[in-house]
C-alpha cells in the first residue's frame, strides 16, 4: 500500500514562505509524476504544482513565480517551497503521487494558514 506523508504546514503572515515536504512509500522507478494539490475553504481542490518524469513542472498560474516544487528521486519526496505567501493561499493542501501512469494516491493533507 502507497502511503504519501506530508509535512510542513502552518500559520504564516502574508508575505512569509513555508516549505511543504511529502514522502511516498515504494519504488520511485514506478512514480510517474508527484505534486501538490489544495483546497481551499468552498472551493473545490486544485492543481498547485506537479513534476512528471521527463517534463518541465507545471504551476497554476495563481503561484507562478512564487513557489518552487522539486523532487527527489532517491528519496521519494518532493517539495513545495511557497514564498510570499498570500491570504488566498490559505487552504489544505495534499500531496499528490501518480504510479505507473494510472495509480493515484494522496496524502492526509496539511493546512497552510495565512493570515495577519
Amino acid at each position: 500500500q502507497v502511503q504519501l506523508v506530508e509535512s510542513g504546514g502552518g500559520l504564516v503572515q502574508p508575505g512569509g514562505s513555508l516549505r511543504l515536504s511529502c514522502a511516498a512509500s515504494g519504488s520511485s522507478s514506478s512514480i510517474s509524476a508527484m505534486g501538490w494539490f489544495r483546497r481551499a475553504p468552498g472551493k473545490q481542490r486544485e492543481l498547485v504544482a506537479t513534476i512528471t518524469s521527463g517534463r518541465s513542472p507545471d504551476y497554476a498560474d495563481p503561484v507562478k513565480g512564487r513557489f518552487t516544487i522539486s523532487r527527489d528521486n532517491a528519496n521519494n519526496t518532493v517539495q513545495l517551497q511557497m514564498n510570499n505567501l498570500k491570504p488566498e493561499d490559505t487552504a489544505v493542501y495534499y500531496c499528490h503521487a501518480q504510479y505507473s501512469g494510472l495509480y493515484n494516491f494522496w496524502g492526509q493533507g496539511t493546512q497552510v494558514t495565512v493570515s495577519s
